[in-house]
Parts: structure tokens; C-alpha cells; sequence
């Protein structure tokens, strides 16, 4: 297991590396200037230079990316241009935000993915499967930021039951594990849940209706092994590609969810990019794509290595 872990790091490395590149050239290479956001209208041209000086925008691309790399390397993402703060600092902050709605929002959608999928899977062309199934496309179907506006027209503005933005009752941003914050929590998490469930439930299903059509099922219960004893070998067949499926969209929802965290106001990583992408703040709109870009490529290999352990039938090597 050891050797596989050192195999797939060795992967994983110039994965990273590509990230870097991608993310440096794709911010550096769309148009405009990114010092209008902090300049005076009628700033010299002086006054101009020094501040692509102080920023390094006056040198090569080459040599900014090589610069910025060594930094990266250090923790140091720079510091915004908008606001002068540290880069890392504010997307961590934000990441947690995100890290937290995305978790809470994959359980869900994990949770009743799975139930909708395994009633699905067991009950192929009943009424129960097509329901099942329906609920699934809807899912993946139903736009998620127009499905949060609907929720938070229905139970803040009309109801009155829950927050309609923000992550806490006293506007600081940072959500905290009690009562007053959950219920911040409740309509984004499943607003956010929808497409995931949806995926999850129709793989379950796909997973699920293959294991039971295989010769080992009617073996097992021609042996006589009770219902609940196939069931748990369905389960463990069907689990390593259903979290594989989890993971990836765990990753989606980290880097997705801009216009859930707009619709709501919820202080993420989504929501510090889109304001990042409309003050065009290089340095933060840089930190906050490569932090994410990272989870992303860490949450694979973590999925990849689960995977593995679970399901013997995996190579490792």
C-alpha cells in the first residue's frame, strides 16, 4: 500500500505543477489592468509604474511566474490589491466557509442519493424506481441557483422560517457550530445537495441493478443467505465506486459554488471569487483558483487511495 501511496504521489506532483501554470496564465492572459481597481482616475503615469513595480506586473510573464511559484512555495500568495490584506488569509478563511456548506450539502446528497438509488436498484421498473428515478433528474436537472432564489422566496420571505443570506446572526462571516448559525446553514446545504443526490442516486442505481443481475447474487441466495446478508455484499461491491463518485463531488461543489454562495451571501470561496473576478484582484483571484485547484487534485488522491483499499480488485502498482 505503501508503494502505491509513493506511485500516486509521484502522479500527482506534475498534476500540481500543470495547476500552477494554468492557473497563473489563464488570470494573467485575460485583458485589462488589474491596478485600475486601486488607482485614482487620474493617476500618473509615474505613479503607474511604480505600482506594477511594487506588484511585479513590469516584468515577463516568465519571470512573474517564477517568482510567484517561489513564493507559493513559502505560503505566500501575496496580498490583495483591493484590499491590502494577505491572500492566503482571506481564502482560508473563505475555503473553510466552503469546505464546511460543501461537506454538510455531499452528506445530504450522499444520504438520500444512496437510499434513492439502492430502492431503485432493488425495485427495477416498479413505481418505486420511477419515482426514485425521477427525483434523481430533477436533480441534476433543476438549475441550483434558480431552486435556492425559489427556497429563499418561500421559507425567509413568505414563511419567515429560516436566514435568507449570510452565515451568522451577527454579520461576521465566520460560521460557528450552534443553533443560531445552523439555521444559516440550512437552505444553501440543501439547495447545494440537489446535484449531487441526483449523480449519486443514478450511479447507485446503475451499481446496484448490475450486482444483482451477476452470478454470485443467486449463488448466495441459493445457498440460503438471507436478504440482509446480500444486501451487505451489494453494499461492499457497490461502495468504492459510489464514494469515488462522493469525492469527485465533494471537489465539484468546492470550485461549483459561486453562484450558490452569490444567491445567498455565503462568505466562500465561491463568493470571494466573484468578487475577485469583478475588482479583477490578481493576486486573490490567483490564491483563491490555485487553493481550490489544490483541494481538488489532495481530494482526488485521498478518493483514489480509499478506493483502493476498499475494493481488493484494484490494482496497486
Amino acid at each position: 500500500m505503501l508503494a502505491f501511496l509513493l506511485h500516486r504521489l509521484l502522479y500527482v506532483t506534475p498534476v500540481a505543477i500543470g495547476v500552477t501554470v494554468v492557473c497563473f496564465l489563464l488570470v494573467h492572459l485575460t485583458p485589462g489592468d488589474p491596478l485600475t481597481a486601486i488607482l485614482p482616475a487620474d493617476a500618473t503615469l509615474e505613479l503607474q509604474e511604480q505600482m506594477k513595480a511594487a506588484y511585479g506586473f513590469d516584468k515577463p510573464l516568465p519571470v512573474q511566474y517564477a517568482l510567484w511559484f517561489w513564493k507559493v512555495l513559502h505560503g505566500d500568495l501575496g496580498h490583495s490589491i483591493a484590499t491590502g490584506r494577505p491572500v492566503l488569509t482571506e481564502v482560508m478563511r473563505a475555503v473553510k466557509n466552503t469546505l464546511i456548506l460543501a461537506t454538510v450539502a455531499t452528506a445530504i446528497g450522499f444520504t438520500f442519493g444512496t437510499l434513492f438509488g439502492f430502492v431503485a436498484g432493488y425495485f427495477r421498473d416498479s413505481w418505486l424506481d420511477k419515482l426514485a428515478s425521477f427525483v434523481s433528474v430533477l436533480g441534476v436537472s433543476v438549475p441550483h441557483y434558480w431552486l435556492g432564489m425559489v427556497l429563499v422566496i418561500i421559507f425567509s420571505a413568505q414563511l419567515g422560517w429560516l436566514p435568507p443570506t449570510g452565515a451568522g446572526p451577527d454579520g461576521s462571516g465566520d460560521w460557528r457550530p450552534d443553533a443560531a448559525h445552523l439555521r444559516y446553514l440550512i437552505l444553501p446545504a440543501i439547495t447545494m445537495s440537489v446535484i449531487p443526490m441526483g449523480v449519486i442516486a443514478r450511479t447507485v442505481r446503475a451499481l446496484v441493478g448490475d450486482i444483482l443481475s451477476q452470478d454470485f447474487v443467486e449463488a448466495l441466495r441459493a445457498k440460503g443467505m438471507s436478504e440482509f446478508g446480500v444486501f451487505r455484499h451489494v453494499v461492499t461491491n457497490a461502495a468504492p465506486t459510489a464514494l469515488a463518485v462522493m469525492g469527485l463531488q465533494l471537489g465539484y461543489l468546492l470550485g461549483g459554488s459561486i453562484l450558490i454562495e452569490t444567491v445567498f451571501s455565503w462568505p466562500g470561496s465561491g463568493f470571494l471569487l466573484n468578487a475577485a473576478i469583478f475588482q479583477r484582484d490578481l493576486p486573490l483571484l490567483q490564491g483563491t483558483i490555485l487553493v481550490l485547484a489544490m483541494f481538488f487534485v489532495a481530494l482526488n488522491l485521498a478518493v483514489d487511495v480509499l478506493q483502493t483499499a476498499l475494493d481488493p480488485r484494484i490494482k496497486r502498482g
